[in-house]
């Protein structure tokens, strides 16, 4: 299949190398067709650099993310920043060559949560990467120039490939109405915890304390953005909140609890460690059912939020805070491979090695 005529910009290659999930645990390259322009607004993009996410991983492990079933062969990869390589016919805010950060999903625009700004609640996204949907690991990806975001010229395509986690962290952080001078506790360490560190400081607290178990991603966190490190043992909640107010110096609790791991006694712990009036929000994907301390909840008058991928404004603030430097992006990169590579990397990002690895677009 060519690409349409119906844009212009220059002439595609005749091959679409992608890297794939076959099935759970199997993966391969193949070349698949060349996308269309389909719409007058869309443009063609060669994705130059991707970042590994836990949820590609996760599905080449497992097979599904809760009611996300892969059922077909699919494209991995969404963490992506590439180059214009063609546009439709009404594009005007980008042209050929342009350096652009990719938002993976785009909702249907018409319904009730899209019109509120809410599209990451949009019923019919489509998000890359997510079954049945294709992912951007691949030499061309469609998308509509309104998801693109132009790079400045200070920021570098990898930078713009980290853009995606970002928003991520700047969703949580928004949600959980971060103001200058709060404390905010933070658990989990691994990417999108340590950027949720980095936009915490960005928006003005002034105590940010990480919660981990690793030493060295603990160590990393203070380096990067963390005011206080906090170990947690193997005790009940209220002794490790009462333990961390303590430790870290939280007074009557903390402003904001953010949890990006998923994992039940962290969800508690971070319920337990607000003081009265104190906002929860959660980032992390766990089981299904869990318990939680609702009495806690209830007397405390707790805000309990929850955060899901990005909405309206997260992704221009996240390449904003980028590219003015109050958001260390690129101090996440451990790991640079070839697109030939891809499936080494994803068994390195699973053993657990290094934060943030990225995949060069194919040659």
């Amino acid at each position: 299949m060519a690409a349409s005529n119906g844009g212009t910009g220059r002439e595609l290659n005749q091959d679409n190398p992608s890297f794939m999930l076959e099935a759970p645990g199997k993966l391969k390259y193949e070349d698949r067709p060349i996308p269309e322009l389909a719409e007058e607004h869309d443009v063609i993009i060669e994705p130059k650099w991707t970042g590994i996410c836990g949820s590609d991983v996760h599905y080449w492990v497992h097979g599904a993310i809760g009611s996300f079933v892969v059922e077909s062969p699919m494209v991995l990869g969404h963490e992506s920043a590439g180059v214009v390589t063609k546009i439709g016919s009404k594009v005007s805010t980008l042209k050929v060559g342009d350096r652009v950060a990719m938002e993976p999903g785009v909702p249907c625009r018409r319904c009730a949560r899209c019109k509120e700004g809410y599209y990451n609640l949009c019923l019919d996204m489509k998000f890359a990467a997510t079954p049945p949907y294709h992912g951007t690991l691949a030499r061309y990806y469609v998308l509509p120039e309104d998801f693109c975001y132009k790079l400045p010229e200070n920021m570098s395509m990898e930078e713009g490939a980290l853009v995606e986690p970002s928003a991520v962290a700047v969703h949580i952080c928004r949600q959980a109405s971060i103001k200058p001078g709060q404390s905010v506790v933070i658990f989990g360490a691994g990417p999108v915890g340590l950027l949720c560190c980095g936009v915490a400081k960005a928006f003005g607290a002034t105590k940010i304390i990480t919660v981990d178990i690793n030493q060295e991603r603990l160590q990393f966190a203070l380096r990067y953005a963390a005011t206080h490190s906090f170990v947690s043992q193997r005790v009940s909640a209220e002794e490790n909140a009462a333990r961390m107010i303590k430790e870290c110096e939280l007074g009557v609790g903390a402003d904001v609890a953010i949890d990006a791991t998923g994992a039940e006694p962290c969800i508690q712990t971070g319920m337990q460690c607000l003081r009265t009036g104190g906002t929860y929000v959660q980032g992390g994907m766990g089981k299904s059912d869990m318990t939680l301390p609702i009495m806690v909840l209830a007397q405390r008058e707790i805000n309990f939020k929850g955060s899901f991928r990005y909405s309206s404004g997260d992704y221009k603030l996240a390449t904003d805070l980028i590219a003015s430097g109050k958001l260390d992006a690129k101090a996440l990169i451990t790991g640079k491979v070839k697109f030939t590579e891809a499936e080494q990397a994803f068994a390195d990002v699973k053993a657990g090695k290094g934060i943030k690895m990225l995949i060069e677009g194919p040659e």
